[in-house]
C-alpha cells in the first residue's frame, strides 16, 4: 500500500459512523447516535466505508452513478474506491445525461474511458433486459453498485435506471448493492396517481405512485419483493443513519450536487413532482432558465393564470405572476409570462396537486393551451385520465379524488418496505 493509498483509506475510514448493511435486502438498525435532531445524515456510501467495504469483499465492482455519487467531503466515490486497494473496481456505468453529468435530458455521454481514473465507462441510457445483462457481462463485474441521489419523482429516471439494473444483474447472474441517500422532499408520504402498466415507459416501468415517498434503497426492495419476484436479483442494501421521514434535504447537511442539469437546488426538486407535468403541454417547464420548473408559461401568458391558480387556495404555495426568456428548449429566445412558485410551507404543500391545478387553470386561462402531440402526459402521469378530465373541465379537488383508491392501495404497500420511521 503506497502512502497515497493509505491516506485515501484514513479519509475515508473516518467519514462516518460504524455502519450498517444486511444480506440480501437485510438492515441493520440506525445507530442511536446517529439520529438525534441535530445529527447529520450519513449516506450509504459513508456507512459503507465505516464497515471496511465489507459488502464489497472478494468480488469485481462495477459503480452505477454520476457527479451526485459523493461522500460527505464531496469526493466522487469512483475516486475514492479507486483508490483503495480492499476494492476491486474495474467499470463505471453511467445513466441519463452520463456519469459527469454533462448531457442533456433524453442523452447520455456514451461509452468511453474515465481520465481521472482510467476505467471503462459503459452507458446504461436506454438500455435494459438481456442488452444490459451483456453489458454487465462484458465489463466482468460480480456486483453492480447503485449510488445516485434521487429526487422523490416517477418520472425521475434514475429510479428506473436501478430497476433496468436490478432485472438485468437478475439476469446475468450478478448481484446488486444499493447505497442510499435521502429523498430530498421528504418521505412521509406518497402523492398522486399510480401509473397503471398499459402507460409503462423509461418514466415509469412499473405501478408506483407519481410522489412516491421513499428512497433508492426502499424501492430496490420494493422493486425486488414486487415487480421482480418472477427472478429477483441478489440483493443488498446499505442504509443511512440520521435521516428522519419528515428531513427535507436543508436538514441533512450533505452537500447538494445537481444530480442532472436542470436540478440545480433542493427547492427545484421540491417542485419537480408537480410542474415537471407541463414537459406534456406547450408550455415552457422553465428549462433554458436558472430556475428550471419553478417557473412555468408560454408566450402570451399574462398575469390572469396566476390569478387563477392563487384563487384555488392550494396549501402550502403562492403563484407569483413572472416573465422570463428560455435560452434553450421550448420558447427559446422568447419572452414568455406564467407562474413562479413560491413555497412557503413545505410540510402542507403538494406538488402533485399543485401541478394539477396549475394544469386546469392554464387550460381556462390561455386560449393558446395545447397538449404535446404524442400525449407524453399521459406518460408522465400514467394514465390518460389526467388529460381527459382536465379537457372535460374537471376541477382540481375532482381530479386529484380519481386516483385516491389507487393512491391509497399503493401506500398500504409501501409500508412493508419502508427502512426509516
Amino acid at each position: 500500500m503506497t502512502l497515497s493509498r493509505r491516506g485515501v483509506l484514513g479519509l475515508a475510514g473516518a467519514v462516518g459512523a460504524a455502519g450498517a448493511t444486511g444480506s440480501l435486502g437485510a438492515v441493520m438498525p440506525d445507530s442511536p447516535k446517529a439520529v438525534g435532531a441535530t445529527a447529520r445524515v450519513r449516506t450509504g456510501c459513508e456507512q459503507l466505508a465505516a464497515d471496511g467495504y465489507g459488502a464489497l469483499a472478494g468480488q469485481r465492482i462495477g459503480v452505477v452513478t454520476n457527479p451526485t455519487g459523493i461522500t460527505a467531503d464531496a469526493r466522487h466515490l469512483v475516486d475514492v474506491l479507486h483508490a483503495d486497494e480492499r476494492v476491486d473496481l474495474v467499470a463505471v456505468f453511467g445513466p441519463e445525461h452520463g456519469f459527469r453529468g454533462t448531457a442533456q435530458a433524453g442523452g447520455s455521454e456514451g461509452a468511453g474511458r474515465d481520465p481521472a481514473t482510467g476505467l471503462p465507462v459503459y452507458d446504461t441510457y436506454d438500455k435494459s433486459g438481456r442488452q444490459l445483462a451483456d453489458v454487465f457481462t462484458a465489463a466482468g463485474v460480480d456486483t453492480v453498485v447503485f449510488d445516485i441521489q434521487d429526487v422523490g419523482a416517477r418520472f425521475y429516471t434514475y429510479i428506473w435506471t436501478l430497476y433496468d439494473c436490478m432485472r438485468a444483474a437478475a439476469l446475468a447472474g450478478k448481484a446488486v448493492v444499493v447505497l442510499d441517500r435521502p429523498n430530498p422532499v421528504g418521505g412521509v408520504r406518497a402523492a398522486g396517481p399510480v401509473l397503471l402498466r398499459p402507460y409503462a415507459s423509461f418514466v415509469g416501468r412499473e405501478p408506483i405512485a407519481l410522489a412516491h415517498g421513499m428512497t433508492a434503497a426502499e424501492l430496490a426492495l420494493l422493486f425486488n419483493g414486487e415487480f421482480l419476484k418472477d427472478k429477483p436479483v441478489a440483493l443488498r442494501t446499505v442504509r443511512m443513519t440520521g435521516w428522519r421521514r419528515e428531513s427535507f434535504f436543508g436538514a441533512t447537511g450533505l452537500p447538494w450536487v445537481p444530480p442532472s442539469p436542470n436540478m440545480p437546488t433542493a427547492d427545484t426538486a421540491l417542485a419537480y413532482a408537480g410542474t415537471c407535468l407541463f414537459e406534456g403541454t406547450n408550455l415552457s417547464e422553465g428549462r433554458g432558465t436558472t430556475t428550471p420548473f419553478e417557473v412555468v408559461g408560454a408566450e402570451g401568458v399574462d398575469r390572469r393564470w396566476a390569478e387563477a391558480a392563487n384563487a384555488l387556495g392550494l396549501p402550502g404555495v403562492w403563484f407569483r405572476e413572472t416573465y422570463f426568456t428560455p435560452s434553450f428548449s421550448k420558447h427559446v429566445g422568447k419572452v414568455c409570462g406564467g407562474v413562479r412558485l413560491i413555497v412557503h410551507d413545505r410540510e402542507a404543500f403538494d406538488p402533485v396537486r399543485a401541478g394539477i391545478g396549475l394544469l386546469v387553470t392554464a387550460r381556462r386561462t390561455w386560449s393558446g393551451f395545447g397538449w404535446r402531440a404524442d400525449h407524453w402526459i399521459d406518460r408522465l402521469t400514467g394514465s390518460d385520465r389526467v388529460r381527459v378530465m382536465v379537457d372535460a373541465g374537471a376541477g382540481v379537488e375532482e381530479i386529484v379524488g380519481d386516483w385516491a383508491a389507487g393512491l391509497a392501495r399503493f401506500a398500504a404497500l409501501r409500508e412493508g418496505y419502508l427502512l426509516y420511521r
